[in-house]
């Protein structure tokens, strides 16, 4: 039998750590999505009264926004499928253990985990 053997430490993570939940971080990523939609049907439509409306000089406006059509679609798709939004940097930090302010648990070793 050893003594002095030492227990090996296990990371212990507070509740208050957790990620958003899953359904809060799709509806993110949909009004996410949406807004870059809405942006390019916006970039689409500027193109089309741009093309129509200026002449000469004034026709690369139209082709900036018919190029911002062209691209958005791809990354908007690529940033809501990207997965999970980080949270905190904090998150899942490791219990740092009780403070000298603190008092120690009570009670059996064998219930309290140690």
């Amino acid at each position: 039998m050893n003594i002095f053997r030492r227990r090996r430490q296990e990371a212990v993570y507070t509740v208050t750590d957790a990620r958003r939940p899953m359904s809060e971080d799709i509806g993110y990523r949909e009004r996410r999505y949406l807004i870059t939609m809405g942006v390019r049907a916006l970039c689409f439509l500027l193109s089309i009264l741009f093309a129509v409306t200026l002449h000469g000089a004034g026709r690369w406006l139209a082709l900036a926004a018919l190029a911002g059509a062209v691209v958005l679609p791809y990354v908007a798709v690529v940033f809501a499928n990207g997965g999970r939004e980080p949270d905190s940097s904090a998150r899942f930090a490791p219990y740092e253990g009780e403070s000298q302010a603190q008092k120690p648990i009570s009670g059996p070793r064998d219930q309290i985990g140690s």
